[in-house]
């Protein structure tokens, strides 16, 4: 039969708010914010099925069931402390956890992730993908890339970059509906959807009263779309930094000359207060801002 454990970084958050008696103070020792820390803790009462804490303002004090509970934790945690490990002494690598949407890990990061490697040999990458607007939390990892629209309350937010969205097809679909000269031409032609690059603001842009379609393919993700774009299912919207390789290759083509800024969405670095403190953490975040922000893409 398998054992059900409590997960360990809520019994570390669990004996820090004990031991100073705030989860403010204790939160800034683990280097994660506030609402995080209070999560760990909702999340080991709800295994223990017990409240562990009775809160008062700023303060808190264990309860008796806590109280208890804290023996038992200390114990484990000191076990583990305690338990030889033969290589122990060997300093262990920095070790960089990042997050990134599927699309910027293709385009931009894998290819130019050697930049930083080379420069800091020893400091080991590992690499996440979440799904751009859906993804809200920033879960265990040290640095996220978020698509969106830069509201992320007590995270430390910087944006990377925008870039306009333009139509983008291929010669083959293009030559198979008889061609497309002018924006309105587009209502003979399938509009391939996704919830990260929305039309009718588009639409607006090049001068048509048109609503958001809501049919056809609905793709929600920017790699994807464009790759359905490159087997001619349709058009769809896209940005340059994403779609230059396969325009230089002439297997899709862009449309018109209406190219819309959408400040409100855009790619940006966020991570939690006290991440800089970490030499190689800082040192990536430092790379991306310069590698990736708005002044050097172009």
């Amino acid at each position: 039969m398998a054992i059900r454990l409590p997960p360990v970084h809520a019994l570390s958050a669990f004996e820090a708010a004990a031991r100073h008696g705030s989860f403010a103070v204790a939160a800034e020792e683990l280097c994660i914010t506030p609402s995080a820390f209070s999560h760990r803790i909702r999340l080991l009462e709800e295994f223990v099925g017990e409240r562990l804490f009775l809160r008062d303002g700023r303060s808190v004090s264990l309860t008796e069931f806590g109280r208890r509970y804290l023996e038992v934790v200390r114990d484990a945690l000191r076990s583990l402390a305690d338990f030889p490990l033969p290589h122990r002494h060997t300093p262990s690598q920095p070790r960089i956890k990042i997050t990134v949407p599927p699309t910027f890990a293709r385009y931009l990061f894998l290819p130019n992730i050697t930049e930083f490697t080379d420069a800091h040999p020893d400091v080991t990458i590992e690499t996440f993908l979440s799904v751009p607007l859906y993804d809200m939390s920033l879960s265990e990892t040290d640095i996220e890339v978020r698509f969106g629209v830069g509201n992320y309350p007590d995270l430390i937010t910087e944006k990377l970059f925008e870039e306009p969205v333009f139509p983008v097809v291929s010669p083959d679909y293009l030559k198979r509906i008889g061609g497309l000269d002018k924006p309105a031409d587009l209502k003979k032609a399938t509009l391939l959807r996704s919830a990260l690059e929305p039309w009718q603001p588009w639409f607006l842009a090049a001068g048509l009263d048109w609503p958001e379609p809501s049919m056809d393919l609905r793709i929600d993700d920017l790699g994807l779309l464009l790759e359905a774009v490159r087997h001619g299912y349709g058009v769809a919207l896209t940005r340059r930094h994403f779609a230059s390789q396969m325009i230089e290759k002439g297997e899709i083509v862009p449309l018109f000359d209406v190219a819309l800024a959408t400040p409100q969405h855009a790619y940006y670095l966020v991570y939690e207060r006290g991440v800089r403190e970490r030499p190689e953490v800082d040192a990536m975040l430092n790379w991306m801002m310069a590698r990736f922000n708005t002044q050097r893409l172009s």
